[in-house]
Formats: C-alpha cells, sequence, structure tokens
C-alpha cells in the first residue's frame, strides 16, 4: 500500500514542543518583541529570527556561519510565498489547518498527559490562545510550501534542454557520479495461518467494539496499528477515488457512511479497519488500523526450505537470477523485472554505493558479480518477516558524467537549475509588486533579494 506519510506534522509538533521549552521563561523576563519587517499582509518579528535559529539547532544544522541577516532573508521568502499564495487563490481551508491542529495536540496531549500541561508547556495564558498560535503557525507552513510547490510544479524540461544544459558545461567542470551498482531479489514470503489470521479478525473487532462504545479511534491506531505511515498520527489519511492505495482498501473506505467503522478486510499488507471520519465532496477524511497475523516457527522454517531449493536450482545453472525471480518470488513490485530494484530516490535501478541504504549495502557489498547471497532474513515494515536472496546484475564504476548513461540525473540537475532560475525570477517580479517594509539594523543588511527596493 503506498502510504502517503504525514510523520511530518508529528516532527513538528515535538519540534514545537522542544521550543516552547527552550523559550519558556518567566513573564518579567522577556524582552520586548518588536516588528522587524513586513510582507503583504505578514510580520516577521524579532523573536521569529531567534526561533528560527532555535529550530535549525534542534534539527542538528549547524548556524555558525548564517548571519541574522540572512535568516531575516529566510523569512522574508517564506511570508512572500505564504502572501502571493493567498493573492493567487491557493486555498487552504480552515478545516484542514483543524484537522493539521487537532492531530497535533493529540499526539501532545498523548505525551504531556493533559491538555492544560501542554498550554502551561507553551507558556499560554488558555487553551484558546495556544490553539489560536498554532493555528497561525500552521496555516503560514501550509501556504509557503504550496507556493513553492505550485512555481516547481509548472517548471518543466525538453531533451533538448537537458541536451543544451549537458553541452554547455566545460568539460573540466562535468559533474562525477560515484560507483553504482544494480541488484535484485527473490522473495520468499512464509504462509501464515488461519489460526492466526483468525487471531488478528477478533482483536480488529475487538477495538470497533471499544471505540463504538466510546473509546478513541485515535489513541488505539497509536496503540495497535502497524502502519508505520500513519501510525504516529492516529491513523489518518486524505484520500480520493484517485489516490494510490490498494483497491480493497478504497474500495472498503469508499462503501463507508461518514462515522461508520468498517468490519475487518484483508489486503497484501495485511487485515484493517477502516473508520470514516469526514466526507468532503469526493475526498474523504479516514483512519484505518492495521494489523498483520503472526507467523509461526513451523511457516519459517519452510519458507527458508523452499529459499534453500530456489538458491540451489540457480547456482547450479537450472535457471537464471530473473526466471527464478519471475516464477518464485512472493514480492509482485519485483518479480515481473527479474526482482530488479528501484531506487525510491531516483526511480532508477541504480544504487550510489555512498547513498545505498546501510542494511541493503551490507548485504551486497561483499558479492561478486552473479554471486547469490545465502538466504537472508528480511524484516518488513509491519515486523513481518520473510527471506530473501539477493545478487549484483550490474556495476558501474565511478566516472565523469556521461550524456547517454546519465541522461536522467542530467536531468535532474538541468530541472533543478530551471526550477531555481524560475523561483529567482518569480521572487525579483512579487518582490516589487508587494509592499515590503523592513525596519532598524536589518536595512543596513546586504540581501541576496532586492528586498529593500533600491
Amino acid at each position: 500500500m503506498r502510504i502517503l506519510s504525514k510523520n511530518a506534522v508529528y516532527v513538528f509538533g515535538l519540534m514545537l514542543l522542544s521550543i516552547s521549552q527552550m523559550y519558556a521563561q518567566p513573564s518579567s523576563k522577556k524582552k520586548i518583541d518588536g516588528v522587524v519587517a513586513v510582507v503583504g499582509d505578514y510580520v516577521v518579528l524579532d523573536s521569529d529570527i531567534d526561533k528560527t535559529f532555535v529550530e535549525m539547532e534542534a534539527q542538528g544544522i549547524s548556524t555558525t556561519d548564517i548571519t541574522r541577516c540572512e535568516m531575516i532573508g529566510t523569512l522574508l521568502e517564506n511570508r512572500l510565498y505564504a502572501h502571493q499564495a493567498i493573492q493567487d487563490s491557493v486555498v487552504v481551508t480552515d478545516s484542514e489547518v483543524n484537522e493539521i491542529m487537532n492531530n497535533q495536540i493529540d499526539q501532545m496531549v498523548e505525551q504531556a498527559g493533559s491538555i492544560d500541561k501542554v498550554v502551561k508547556f507553551y507558556n499560554k495564558k488558555n487553551v484558546e490562545e495556544f490553539k489560536t498560535a498554532l493555528f497561525d503557525i500552521i496555516k503560514l507552513n501550509k501556504l509557503t510550501s504550496q507556493m513553492q510547490r505550485k512555481i516547481f510544479d509548472e517548471v518543466s524540461i525538453t531533451p533538448d534542454e537537458v541536451r543544451t544544459f549537458f553541452k554547455a558545461i566545460p568539460k573540466e567542470d562535468l559533474p562525477v557520479f560515484g560507483a553504482e551498482m544494480e541488484v535484485a531479489q527473490i522473495v520468499v514470503k512464509p504462509a501464515v495461518s488461519d489460526v492466526e489470521k483468525q487471531k488478528v479478525i477478533d482483536k480488529l473487532k475487538e477495538i470497533k467494539k471499544e471505540v463504538q462504545e466510546g473509546s478513541s479511534f485515535f489513541s488505539r491506531a497509536i496503540l495497535y496499528s502497524e502502519d508505520p505511515g500513519s501510525k504516529s498520527n492516529g491513523g489518518y489519511y486524505k484520500m480520493t477515488k484517485k489516490t494510490q492505495f490498494v483497491k480493497e482498501f478504497k474500495d472498503v473506505a469508499f462503501s463507508l457512511q461518514e462515522g461508520e467503522i468498517s468490519e475487518p478486510f484483508e489486503t497484501e499488507y495485511g487485515f484493517h479497519i477502516i473508520y470514516l471520519e469526514k466526507v468532503r465532496g469526493q475526498e474523504l477524511d479516514v483512519r484505518h488500523i492495521l494489523m498483520s497475523p503472526k507467523v509461526t516457527p513451523e511457516a519459517m522454517a519452510e519458507a527458508k526450505t523452499k529459499i534453500e531449493g530456489i538458491r540451489k536450482r540457480i547456482v547450479d545453472g537450472e535457471i537464471s537470477f530473473a526466471e527464478a525471480a519471475r516464477q518464485f518470488s512472493d514480492e509482485k513490485e519485483t518479480k515481473n523485472s527479474g526482482g530488479l530494484l528501484m531506487n525510491p530516490r531516483t526511480m532508477e535501478t541504480r544504487f550510489e554505493l555512498t547513498k545505498m541504504d546501510p542494511s541493503l549495502y551490507s548485504q551486497v557489498s561483499d558479492l561478486k558479480d552473479r554471486e547469490v547471497s545465502l538466504p537472508l532474513i528480511d524484516q518488513e515494515q509491519n515486523g513481518s518477516r520473510r527471506y530473501k536472496l539477493v545478487t549484483v546484475t550490474n556495476r558501474f564504476e565511478e566516472h565523469t558524467a556521461d550524456f547517454s548513461t546519465d541522461y536522467m540525473k542530467i536531468k535532474e540537475l538541468a530541472l533543478k537549475e530551471k526550477q531555481l532560475k524560475a523561483v529567482a525570477k518569480w521572487t525579483e517580479e512579487k518582490i516589487n509588486e508587494t509592499y515590503i517594509k523592513i525596519n532598524g539594523e536589518y536595512r543596513d543588511c546586504e540581501f541576496a533579494s532586492n528586498w529593500l527596493k533600491k
């Protein structure tokens, strides 16, 4: 199931808590907070600069070489995006912001113990003041990100432009791409008994009953769901009929009435129940809980025997690795390509060694070309175990960029350059069209963009 993760929202909530903790201080010691800049309908406070430094440091980003002038320049850009998003009728609804805000607050309450402790943690007078501040932060961030995405999405690049970009690079400045390899795998999943399946079905029915009797679906999802993409967010997804979820999941979600909880049903990922929280036209707000049946030691032993037999046939030359993958692999995403893995970062089949997932690298680093590994125990995101064989199908040594063999990487570089130029042009135009005022010492800054309109 392709999961549209909202972990970032959760992380952002935790980050806000840490920032608040670092800034919490008796009111008598607070310095006067002044407006240092105005961009359209948005202001930048002196404290916004301080807090952004703290945010970056909390994320492990060094701020040693970042000046306050550079930081305010970044904040001005964010306000410009948000202001222009409103002018361009980019829609961020209050209900959408409230949904994110309520999810964050639920997470905070889960950790702190009560809403009063959260409010105190933020050093706010009451719940309403806390919610108002959090609402404004979330809405500004959503407007900023959607405006940025809109600018980027409007930029495309043609093969001719990619070629022109590549030819314009001096030979001595051509990028060097690191050593890469292509990897294939065969997966054998242990069979799950009907007894174990029924245990999961019964547990999901029990959870459904608890929710119908007043328990929180949100908290039950956090406690029991095995979906890493939504567990921390109470099982929440926003979806339409075009959302890339498996068919069974969509069929059940769109068969429910608002407020209804489904019966347990099965997909390739395990068993689910879905709670239809809200219907918004063609869009649904759903929460779900995913649980997978446990695998017995006997089933694991049978899977190991099966994959050892497959490996022997490959090593003995009875069948190629690719053909064995097509015939015997239980991983539908790779079996039709002969087990060839896709790099999720680049959507190519090549993996750069220095950027390869450490667990995968450890499995293939010592393999010779076409050598087949011994059976490996692999653990899926939901905790389920399976056996797999891996092999290196191709190697590419470190080399200077070549247009034909490295086209996709060169295209990515060319597109990024074009996007940056588009953003620079957009920023210049919008600065000229927008009311901008910068106060005090920050008028002496040397900005990369013409914020002072000199």
